[in-house]
């Protein structure tokens, strides 16, 4: 049973990804991807993660690769995504390790953000989806607090895995600003994030 908010956001979902936007929608069609920037600096916690679960962190240069958006994969990317945030309970690294930082695939069922997005990258990559399409990515949220999401680059534009969030939106429409996120030829690689665009969405904090 699909309630109204969800509703709502799978016909604009629907409406975007199968070329019926509205004109104001279409105007957004020049914001389907990230600008990127220069090289920059993993986030903390990132090495230190890669160094405990080095098999999550292929090192080999990979060529960039898109999903295909289908039906399909939008199901599965919104079925990945609500039962990530439906079973993992939030709980700080202060709470969960206590310590400030600390990056852990969510095994004991509790976790932070980037917790949630390791857990939902993995899934998919375990699918058989490409990881070069599957990016941890590093934003401000609404209240200017660091972030972690999992941006999905598909030939429709960039979409957002968040535990803020039960729906998939895009990336334009998440209200966030984007700081850095994986490149798509090296895990082990970050780029910084040209973000321009409005704040123009909310999602609701957890």
């Amino acid at each position: 049973m699909v309630n109204r908010g969800q509703g709502i956001g799978l016909a604009v979902a629907a409406a975007v990804l199968w070329g019926l936007a509205t004109p104001a929608a279409a105007g957004e069609a020049r914001q389907l991807y990230a600008s990127l920037g220069d090289v920059t600096r993993a986030p903390i916690g990132w090495v230190e993660f890669c160094n405990d679960s080095p098999k999550e962190c292929g090192s080999s240069a990979t060529e960039p690769r898109d999903i295909v958006m289908t039906p399909d994969t939008w199901r599965d990317l919104l079925k990945v995504n609500r039962w990530v945030n439906e079973t993992i309970k939030p709980m700080t690294d202060k709470e969960h390790w206590g310590v400030v930082e600390k990056w852990s695939l969510p095994t004991d069922g509790y976790g932070d953000c980037e917790d949630y997005v390791l857990l939902k990258r993995k899934m998919l990559i375990d699918a058989g989806w490409p990881r070069e399409a599957l990016l941890v990515t590093v934003v401000r949220d609404k209240q200017g607090d660091g972030h972690a999401v999992l941006t999905v680059k598909t030939d429709k534009g960039e979409f957002i895995l968040d535990n803020q969030n039960e729906d998939v939106v895009a990336w334009t429409q998440t209200g966030y600003r984007f700081m850095k996120r994986q490149s798509q030829s090296d895990p082990n690689v970050w780029v910084a994030l040209d973000d321009n665009h409005p704040a123009v969405a909310t999602a609701s904090s957890r």
